[in-house]
């Protein structure tokens, strides 16, 4: 095919990259980027070779440079104009009488729409229309992907970078000011805290947050937020802050009646909102794992850490982290469990803990992102209300934090940078981080308070093993107890395996269990060093023997298993046996503590002893045995995944499946509710099934695991496992060398990119999704794609676009009878037709979408058409008609369980009640939708809290 300009498309904001199609182009060095940045950044204006090379090399060019800048426009000319008839037939890189010029239509360059979309928000903006000003410097803000010019070299990169910078800043000043206007207030705080973290010295945002913030309920924090701007301009620059910040200030002490949500926001501002997710209710967390009632020692160690908090009780003036550090078994996770249950009622604000894994063998590490995440579900945050980048999230993690007194237990950590994301920002909170590393970074970077652990002193060895087995049993055979506490390198791990077995066996003599120790030899040299590691490794190598044969082979077997824990019935099926007598096996695993039941029914494995499982199971279980195990495992989170669609994806597509492996039970569902469950308990273990899938080349596993989830990602808004799961799932549909696997792939992927409003590269992946579907003559997946691409510009308000998408779609839909997609595509086609003023088709396509959608029972579409069929009628001046179809939508919503879209609706219908005169129906209606958003902490919920006031203040 031959390239055209259209076909090429330029990004600066960010790396500088560019596509042909859907494929991006090699553009070469830094250098050679640098060349066509100067030219794109230009706009089709001429850029002579002097300032070509002024722009790359500034006062130090190299001998040759004219002459290697002309070989890098030859590069780049190759490199835009693929085919050699596509450079016979147009050039982007054109040469002038001094230099060279880029020509390319203005679309085609994302600084170029990002200009033209801010000045379009500002047009609106001055003619009344805020909402839709701000939903545009949303979409414009959104093209941005980090630093712009990012790894391009040369002074006009670095000026351009910096100008760049400040152009962003101020559309983002925008976007603030116009959403704290539309009474979203709550939701910019903790992304003005950090901005305003970032410029300490930008007047302009101190005002919005203070604004913010004192419309959000918090004047001292809005009077703390100037103290702090005045502080800094003081210091850095010697001036007190200007005339308007020194108006808003004096105005919040006074509690102006103007500054209330309904005013507007400041004078001499201009647009805009990022959603940037707050938990509206109250969450107070206690993550804590369990108290361990049998710990003992550590007094030297324990004192150290009470020395660091307050003699009185009171709030730390700093945070305090903890850096707890040692050789695995040493015991760290059991101090800082002990210490954290002895403190926690120091912080009335919850306690959060995750396991970072960050020495798992199967490299199922948690990356600060994953942890993050967990932290804001725990936090009350809605998935859908999460930011996609780790920054931000970072940033909304540590503003949550900032009112609250609160411990956060960081164990397993790989190293300093692996927490740094995790770390509260406020004083009052305090983090205790675990590592078998020394974190020095953490020491060094943060004056975290370092606490290195070495194996516990023979008498806290011995007074471990007493509070498991008695003082008198160890005062009777007190070499035995010696020889115990020698052959365990006083380590609490392997100390408290050896009192197990013992208690296990009161029976026993400890001289018999000090022999089997000494019979047992082995080495654990690739995970700790010296004598040491040979002990444990016996007594590990011990305690494995001492199992009986089917629960020393469960054990083994776990090592195969790469998810963070796993329940009874996957144990089953990794096992190849019933789940009765897997329990019992699970049973004694625990008593022998090589196991933990850290909830019920469900296990997981200490970190070392996943090691010694992997071992174990690589040298006594051959390849066969273990490949069937896995295949097991995975078959099982596939097809029990499986049983899910039916509550969780009525009437869309399923995926087929190979027949379930002997020694296999997946779950089974009745209900919807049971379903949706099992996805959330499993949620962590299904993506990393999908993982270990790709890892080991069950690419088919992998994509159809991707595949069935993605209904429940959609249904949970857990749009990272979402993005991550696509992205994988396109990789293994690869591998797998199946072209219509890898156009469902690619369709998927472009899905959840929709979703997080990543619009120019789900466009990108719907029309690759197309081109394949085309090439394996496949008019459904086609037309499927092609509807969804509709909806893509549906959403971003590109009526023409989704009309013609929708149509086109709709016809090959028809002739193969895909009536579920018909209803979806019809429903698509009216809301278009609505949104510009053209309502009898609008009526026509609702009403064909009705009997499509009724005649399948599809609730949860029919739901939405009703209420955009309300819209039509409310629009057309027909009250009556559109409350009873607002009605005939609610009923529908509850059926299928959508109470977002219920919300939406007792919304639309208290809007109509406003305007027909009816407040107390109104105020009623928006009470119920309220009270929905809330319990979904969605940020509708502020719009409907907006409606209520002004409703009560002019009723």
């Amino acid at each position: 095919m031959v390239a055209v300009v259209d076909d090429v498309r330029f990004a600066v904001l960010g790396p500088v990259r560019a596509w042909c199609g859907g494929h991006e182009l090699d553009l070469g060095s830094p250098q050679q980027r640098a060349v066509l940045a100067a030219l794109l950044l230009r706009r089709r204006r001429s850029v002579s070779v002097s300032e070509l090379v002024d722009a790359v090399w500034g006062e130090d060019p190299p001998p040759a440079a004219v002459s290697v800048l002309r070989t890098y426009v030859s590069r780049l000319r190759k490199a835009l104009q693929p085919s050699r008839a596509a450079q016979e037939s147009v050039q982007i890189i054109v040469s002038t009488a001094d230099g060279y010029l880029a020509e390319l239509p203005p679309e085609r360059l994302d600084l170029d729409v990002f200009e033209q979309q801010v000045a379009e928000a500002r047009r609106l903006r001055a003619i009344g229309q805020e909402f839709a000003a701000g939903e545009l410097l949303h979409v414009a803000l959104g093209r941005w992907e980090g630093t712009p010019l990012a790894g391009v070299p040369g002074p006009l990169a670095e000026a351009e970078r910096v100008r760049l910078s400040e152009v962003r800043l101020a559309a983002l000043e925008n976007r603030f000011d116009l959403d704290i206007r539309l009474g979203h207030h709550h939701n910019v705080v903790p992304e003005l805290a950090a901005l305003v973290g970032e410029h300490p010295l930008r007047e302009r945002l101190c005002r919005l947050l203070m604004l913010a913030l004192y419309r959000s309920g918090r004047q001292a924090e809005a009077l703390a937020a100037y103290r702090a701007t005045r502080r800094d301009l003081v210091t850095e620059l010697g001036v007190e802050p200007g005339p308007e910040l020194q108006d808003l200030h004096d105005r919040i002490l006074t509690a102006d009646p103007s500054l209330k949500p309904g005013a507007p926001a400041l004078a001499g501002t201009d647009p805009t909102p990022q959603t940037a997710p707050v938990a509206e209710h109250s969450v107070t967390p206690a993550q804590l794992p369990p108290k361990i009632t049998a710990f003992a020692g550590r007094i030297r160690e324990l004192e150290k850490l009470r020395s660091l908090l307050p003699e009185d009780g009171g709030r730390p003036a700093t945070v305090v982290i903890h850096a707890i550090a040692g050789m695995a078994g040493v015991g760290k996770t059991a101090l800082a469990v002990h210490w954290a249950h002895e403190i926690a009622h120091r912080f009335p604000d919850g306690q959060l803990y995750i396991n970072l894994r960050g020495f798992d063998p199967a490299d199922t590490i948690a990356a600060p992102e994953e942890a993050v995440r967990v932290f804001l579900d725990a936090l009350g945050v809605s998935p859908h209300r999460i930011p996609a980048d780790l920054d931000a999230q970072t940033g909304l993690y540590r503003s949550l934090l900032a009112d609250r007194r609160m411990l956060i237990l960081l164990d397993n950590a790989r190293d300093s940078e692996h927490v740094r994301p995790l770390l509260p920002g406020a004083a009052g909170c305090m983090a205790i981080v675990t590592s078998r590393n020394s974190l020095t970074g953490l020491v060094t970077g943060h004056g975290a308070h370092p606490l290195p652990l070495r194996p516990l002193a023979v008498t806290e060895a011995h007074g471990l093993l007493a509070r498991r087995l008695g003082e008198a049993r160890l005062t009777a055979e007190p070499r035995a107890a010696e020889e115990v506490t020698a052959r365990c390198g006083q380590l609490p791990l392997a100390l408290s395996i050896v009192a197990a077995r013992a208690a296990t066996h009161p029976e026993f003599p400890l001289s018999a269990i000090a022999k089997e120790l000494s019979e047992s030899a082995d080495s654990l040299d690739a995970f700790t060093g010296g004598d040491l590691s040979s002990d444990l490794q016996a007594v590990f190598s011990w305690s494995h023997q001492a199992l009986s044969t089917p629960a020393a082979r469960l054990f083994r077997l776990l090592g195969l298993h790469h998810g963070p824990d796993i329940s009874a019935p996957a144990a089953a099926a990794l096992a190849g046996l019933p789940l009765r007598p897997t329990r019992r096996l699970l049973s004694e695993l625990t008593h022998a503590h090589l196991l933990m039941e850290h909830r019920p029914g469900r296990y997981t494995l200490h970190d070392l002893l996943r090691v010694h499982a992997h071992e174990r199971v690589l040298e006594q279980d051959s390849q066969p045995d273990r490949d069937r195990a896995v295949d097991r495992l995975l078959a099982w989170y596939l097809h029990t995944a499986d049983a899910t669609y039916p509550h969780l994806t009525p009437n869309r597509r399923r995926v087929p499946l190979d027949p379930v492996p002997p020694g296999c039970e997946p779950l089974r569902f009745r209900t919807y509710d049971q379903a949706l469950k099992w996805c959330d308990s499993e949620r962590a273990n299904l993506l990393s099934a999908i993982h270990q899938a790709a890892a080991t080349g069950r690419h088919a596993v992998a994509w159809r695991l991707a595949r069935t989830l993605s209904g429940f990602y959609y249904l949970r808004s857990h749009l990272h496992d979402w993005l991550d799961a696509a992205r994988i799932s396109l990789t293994a549909a690869r591998a797998g060398h199946d072209i219509t696997v890898q156009a469902w792939a690619l369709y998927n992927l472009a899905s959840a990119l929709t979703i997080v409003s990543h619009y120019d590269e789900a466009i990108e992946y719907y029309t690759q999704s197309m081109t394949l579907y085309q090439e394996v003559n496949d008019p459904v997946g086609g037309a499927m794609t092609l509807g969804n691409l509709g909806n893509l510009y549906l959403q971003t308000n590109q009526l023409t676009e989704s009309i013609e998408c929708t149509r086109k779609a709709l016809v090959v839909i028809r002739d193969t009878g895909d009536t579920w997609s018909e209803g979806i595509s019809l429903a698509n086609l009216g809301d278009a037709y609505q949104r510009l003023g053209r309502f009898d088709e609008a009526l026509t396509h609702l009403q064909k979408a009705l009997t499509v959608l009724q005649a399948i029972g599809d609730r949860w579409v029919e739901g939405v058409t009703l209420d955009v069929l309300g819209m039509v009628h409310q629009r057309l001046g027909h009250p009556d008609n559109a409350i009873e179809t607002y009605y005939q939508a609610i009923e529908a919503h509850r059926d299928s369980g959508n109470r977002w879209g219920e919300g939406h609706t007792l919304r639309h219908l208290g809007d109509l009640h406003q305007e027909t005169d009816e407040p107390d129906a109104a105020r009623t209606s928006w009470q119920q939708a309220l009270t929905l958003f809330e319990e979904l902490d969605h940020p509708d919920a502020e719009e409907m809290r907006n409606k209520l006031h002004a409703l009560d203040e002019h009723p």
